[in-house]
């Protein structure tokens, strides 16, 4: 009895072993396909390639643009200077004047009036 036991349970796990070898080897395939080749995934790839492709090229663009050069860059440059002299002639002439207004003011105080 123990003879047929014993082959019995050879027969068991041979078959048991067989069958998870093909469940596994189902899983493989099935992870293969749904994984690297589903249509979304590629889709979705290509749209990431292309995307970084447009990055580097903006980076690219950006790098060789040189703004200094650049008309209107440089005519902000020249009216930002010339409102800032323009500033500070003002600034002056105030305590020039501040300094006039206060002068006449003592003169008058002086005076009596």
């Amino acid at each position: 009895m123990t003879k047929l036991n014993e082959t019995d349970w050879k027969e068991k796990y041979e078959k048991e072993h067989k069958l998870r070898q093909e469940a596994e080897n189902e899983m493989v395939l099935i992870k293969g396909i749904t994984v690297t080749n589903s249509p979304e995934l590629r889709v979705a790839n290509n749209e990431i390639n292309d995307l970084k492709n447009k990055i580097a090229d903006l980076e690219e663009a950006v790098k060789s643009k040189d703004y200094f050069k650049d008309p209107d860059y440089q005519y902000l440059v020249d009216e930002n200077r010339r409102l800032e002299s323009e500033r500070n002639e003002l600034l002056t002439d105030n305590k020039k004047l501040a300094a006039q207004v206060e002068d006449k003011m003592d003169q008058l105080r002086k005076s009596g009036m």
